[in-house]
């Protein structure tokens, strides 16, 4: 069972987002406006996983996840939206989040993407002896530190923890770490890697995350 944060304006939609959550046994914490999400949603532990509509009345969706990735949410975010031009879905992307659905949207989708979502950050403990990934705390702990992590960041991370000392291919990177069909450039990936870098540094990480170039990534 996970806790989802749904903030939605509109009462129909809301209601079947309702529906659909508690039905797949799921806890929900509701929000109408940007301002009531930021009220509900940023507490750590508040929620594990958000869906937020780009087109609330008082803000834009993608700027409430900024706020909320500020105060220290990292729980996923699933985007609703109107807006389906490839620029809007990178902005979404930009904005923090992880996936998104276009309206009108099958409840189908939205949940799978739900759990797809919750699955991606909860993976099994990372065998690379002294480096920790904490799935509840989105971040990485070794003995001498620890360092929060967005969900991307995470993922990605983990994509490399569980293959020690191999290369990973950047399309399975991609894979790993943003959501199907996500628009990701390489100097997107270059930018992650850099910031996991610096973190693993000041977590005091055993390992270093490595570039092979042209080819991808590998710890070591």
């Amino acid at each position: 069972m996970a806790t989802i944060g749904i903030c939605e304006d509109d009462p129909g939609v809301r209601r079947v987002l309702i529906e659909m959550v508690h039905t797949a046994d799921h806890q929900v914490v509701v929000a109408r406006t940007g301002r009531e999400a930021m009220s509900a949603f940023s507490a750590p532990g508040a929620v594990d996983l958000m869906v937020i509509d780009i087109g609330l009345p008082d803000a834009d969706g993608r700027d409430v996840c900024q706020a909320l990735r500020v105060a220290g949410q990292h729980a996923p975010v699933l985007f609703l939206t109107a807006l389906d031009a490839v620029h809007d879905r990178i902005s979404g992307f930009n904005a923090g989040g992880d996936d998104y659905v276009g309206k009108p949207f099958s409840v189908g989708e939205v949940l799978v993407r739900i759990n797809a979502l919750l699955r991606r950050t909860r993976p099994s403990p990372v065998p690379v002896e002294g480096l920790v990934l904490d799935p509840e705390r989105f971040s990485v702990r070794t003995p001498d530190g620890e360092e929060k992590l967005t969900p991307t960041e995470f993922r990605l991370l983990a994509a490399l923890a569980f293959r020690p000392g191999e290369v990973v291919r950047r399309r399975a990177v991609v894979a790993a770490a943003w959501p199907d069909g996500a628009v990701v450039s390489e100097n997107t990936i270059d930018s992650y890697v850099r910031r996991i870098r610096t973190k693993l540094v000041a977590a005091g990480s055993p390992v270093e995350l490595v570039t092979v170039r042209g080819v991808g990534y590998t710890l070591q």
